[in-house]
């Protein structure tokens, strides 16, 4: 059923939702409007590139009233930009032919407020996928609730110039229907944030999103720590990558 967004999900896979880019994504955004600086070929101005559209599409989501279209607009940018970006995780050989991301349908009951609750800073060197730990803090924990359960995730600072909030997160489908490494539900310094409300910070994990590394392993990714699981299976965001 075609709602507001002018999007849809399409196709029959059980529980997954593959958006339909028949449809022009939500408001009218399109990558032919992809700034110059694409064309240049530094890997610098395309990581600034990448980041000035997920540093937009967020701003869009913490302003949009519908967020189920805020999401469906978030899926439908997202997969443009893993087709034409030279940031792309997906591999430059397979981008073209990218289907699309694959994502669980959208739940509104997986969107919540966390508390965040000042705990003991500590240096956490947070394992990557290529085996070069990254530096974080560990600076509070973030309290809230989900399907009636009281969970806690550490949340951490990125210790680096500028810094930056990094939620990643494990849960019980990882490695059936969903990356083995975990997800990241924010990631400040990339872009990645939901804003705030009722003096917390917004969770939803419909936007949910796979490191990199999960479509291509030369990107290099932290992957979610043991200390950020969480027992329940978290039914919402992006999925196992195609293929």
């Amino acid at each position: 059923m075609l709602d507001g967004s002018g999007h849809t999900c399409i196709g029959e896979i059980p529980g997954v939702c593959v958006v339909d880019h028949s449809r022009p994504p939500w408001r009218g955004y399109r990558l032919a409007a992809m700034s110059p600086v694409t064309a240049v070929g530094s890997d610098e101005l395309d990581l600034l590139d990448w980041k000035r559209h997920i540093f937009e599409l967020y701003a869009e989501i913490r302003a949009a009233e519908d967020r189920r279209a805020a999401w469906l607009r978030w899926c439908a940018v997202r997969d443009e930009l893993f087709r034409a970006h030279p940031q792309s995780p997906v591999g430059e050989a397979d981008r073209e032919s990218f289907p699309g991301a694959r994502y669980a349908p959208y739940r509104p009951e997986l969107a919540t407020i966390g508390e965040l609750v000042p705990s003991d800073a500590r240096p956490v060197d947070v394992g990557t996928s290529t085996g070069t730990p990254i530096r974080f803090r560990a600076f509070a924990d973030v309290r809230f609730q989900l399907t009636g359960e009281d969970c806690s995730l550490p949340a951490y600072w990125l210790e680096g110039y500028g810094g930056g909030l990094f939620l990643p997160f494990g849960d019980a489908t990882n490695g059936d229907t969903t990356y083995g490494g975990g997800r990241y539900l924010l990631d400040t310094v990339k872009g990645s944030d939901l804003g705030e409300a009722d003096g917390g910070i917004v969770l939803d994990f419909n936007f949910a999103y796979n490191p990199s590394c999960a479509y291509d392993p030369r990107w290099t990714c932290p992957l979610s720590p043991l200390d950020s699981r969480l027992e329940i299976p978290v039914d919402a965001g992006e999925l196992l990558p195609p293929g």
